[in-house]
């Protein structure tokens, strides 16, 4: 299957992107693994005419977003973001009339037509300095209320936070990461910032996805107990096979983004299933907020 797959992403001038919760044999057979960040910079730069998004659904409307010319599919078109889906633009619309105007910086975790309400978008990997590019003295959040409360601790500016949650990092408690710290003494806690703000005191780092792989590349040290999703523990052992790395707990795991499997990939490519476009009257409005991250990103 997986020689299936590469053979139909040559065929049909594609490429693979993944998210780094994705199982690993999505990982594996991948041109391209990362965090939202980074597949929104390779989803803007790819040559390629097909986009085959192993994600969740506003990964690959972001995709759709900064490339309307390139066919974009999503293998599992019912993988969808819980978080995503706690925020509507009607609901975002009441919000603003009620506050006075100020920059909207909303999570990638979100659908297209939110991001074509807000003034610029932000992934965990770049959030604090999105925030602290702005001019303005306030800044509403939408729509993650851990990663608004994380960012009010490394800022100045007054944050409003939006009421949504991701239920797998919101799940983790203080509790269970005092619990794995217990069993495992010698090991560097690195929590992600979606997490419950007693969770992130707990933590030795704070991290992106790919900023927990990269720092156990630097790190001397040799355990690491591993606050997101547990996907991640494959690239990391991928990329560090002399180091030791533990779950804070089993039960971090996203349904959506185990719903893609390597025969959905293959049908998706050979029938030019689940394609994903953004109408342009949204589209339009999302690539300001969409790209002025990203070129904040690699100023």
């Amino acid at each position: 299957m997986k020689d299936k797959v590469r053979s139909l992403l040559k065929q049909k001038k594609a490429i693979m992107l993944a998210h780094n919760y994705q199982p690993p044999e999505i990982q594996d057979v991948a041109d391209l693994c990362g965090d939202s960040l980074e597949l929104s910079i390779k989803a803007s730069q790819t040559d390629a005419e097909v986009i085959v998004f192993c994600g969740v659904h506003f990964m690959a409307e972001t995709a759709s977003i900064m490339c309307p010319e390139k066919v974009v599919l999503l293998p599992q078109k019912n993988a969808g973001c819980p978080m995503a889906d706690m925020v509507t633009p009607e609901a975002l619309l009441k919000k603003l009339k009620e506050i006075p105007p100020m920059p909207v910086v909303t999570y990638v975790n979100s659908s297209a037509a939110v991001k074509a309400l807000s003034t610029i978008c932000c992934t965990s990997a770049n959030v604090l300095g999105v925030v602290n590019s702005l001019e303005a003295d306030e800044v509403l959040m939408v729509p993650d209320r851990n990663l608004a409360k994380y960012t009010a601790l490394h800022t100045k500016k007054k944050i409003h936070f939006w009421e949504g949650y991701c239920p797998v990092h919101d799940s983790l408690t203080a509790q269970k990461v005092l619990k794995a710290k217990k069993e495992h003494p010698k090991a560097v806690f690195m929590a992600h910032p979606e997490c419950r703000p007693e969770v992130l005191e707990l933590a030795d780092f704070i991290l992106s996805t790919s900023g927990m792989i990269k720092h156990a590349g630097e790190s001397e040290s040799k355990e690491f107990i591993i606050g997101t999703e547990i996907g991640i523990l494959h690239p990391m052992r991928k990329a560090h096979p002399d180091k030791i790395f533990y779950p804070v707990s089993k039960d971090m795991e996203c349904k959506d983004m185990k719903k893609i499997t390597l025969e959905d990939v293959a049908r998706s490519l050979e029938f030019m299933e689940g394609e994903v476009k953004v109408p342009e009257n949204i589209r339009i409005k999302a690539k300001e907020a969409v790209s002025r991250m990203i070129n904040f990103s690699l100023a």
